[in-house]
Formats: structure tokens, C-alpha cells, sequence
């Protein structure tokens, strides 16, 4: 069994900012030579998470829109600043793991790896991705 890391990094500009991290999985799978097994991506940030989606800007304003009603940013929240940014990152998972097969990660038709910026401020933010497999 084969073990391959890779992580990146890139900067956000604005709350609830989608990424699309597609590609770049895509990339690390190839560069690994993992052809069956399964690569994890995660993103080791309070405020930053990753979904499986359609990345589509109709979409994305619908995901927007749904996180801003279920956690709104001014409800007179404890935590300074950010406490909402927190809350909703607490509903969506930091990680996903996507199976490898024949050299490729497998993705529904419509399906793309984005990572969400929950936070208010821009933020340096990174990725870690292993592929393990043979």
C-alpha cells in the first residue's frame, strides 16, 4: 500500500466564498500513482469546510442564502466578531474521502469538491490531501 501527501495553500477573500478544489484533487491523484484506493481531503481550519456539490454560482447563492437563515451573522451571539462563522462550519464537515479508481477520483456527474470560507475575514487558508492505495 502506497501512502502520498500533498497540501496547498490559497488565500479567501470574503465570508462564504466558494473554491473549487476539483482540479486539484484530480492533480494530486495523478501525481501520486495511486491507481485503486481513496484520497482524504481536509481542511484544518474553525471556520473553513468542505462540501460535495454542483458548483454552480445559482447554487452557490442557494448554499449562501440557506447558511445565512439557519445561522444568521447578527443574533446576539457570545463570541466576538465570528461566533456565527463557528456555528455553521460546525454543520459541515472539515473532510471528505472520495474513492480512486483506475487513476481517478470518482465524482457524481454534477458533483465538485468545494471548500467553503465561513469566517468574515480573508484568510490564508490550506488543504491537506493523502491518497492511500496501490
Amino acid at each position: 500500500m502506497e501512502i502520498f501527501n500533498q497540501s496547498f495553500t490559497f488565500s479567501t477573500k470574503r465570508e462564504i466564498e466558494f473554491i473549487d478544489l476539483t482540479s486539484k484533487v484530480r492533480e494530486i491523484v495523478n501525481r501520486s500513482g495511486i491507481r485503486n484506493g481513496l484520497i482524504h481531503v481536509f481542511a484544518p481550519h474553525a471556520t473553513g469546510v468542505i462540501i460535495l456539490t454542483e458548483h454552480e454560482p445559482s447554487l452557490d447563492s442557494d448554499i449562501k442564502d440557506f447558511l445565512e437563515k439557519i445561522i444568521p451573522k447578527h443574533a446576539g451571539y457570545r463570541h466576538p466578531s465570528n461566533a456565527h462563522s463557528h456555528l455553521r462550519s460546525m454543520l459541515l464537515c472539515p473532510d471528505k474521502t472520495l474513492p480512486v479508481v483506475d487513476g481517478r477520483v470518482v465524482l457524481g456527474t454534477w458533483q465538485s469538491l468545494v471548500f467553503v470560507e465561513t469566517d468574515v475575514y480573508p484568510r490564508q487558508r490550506t488543504v491537506i490531501m493523502q491518497a492511500i492505495g496501490e
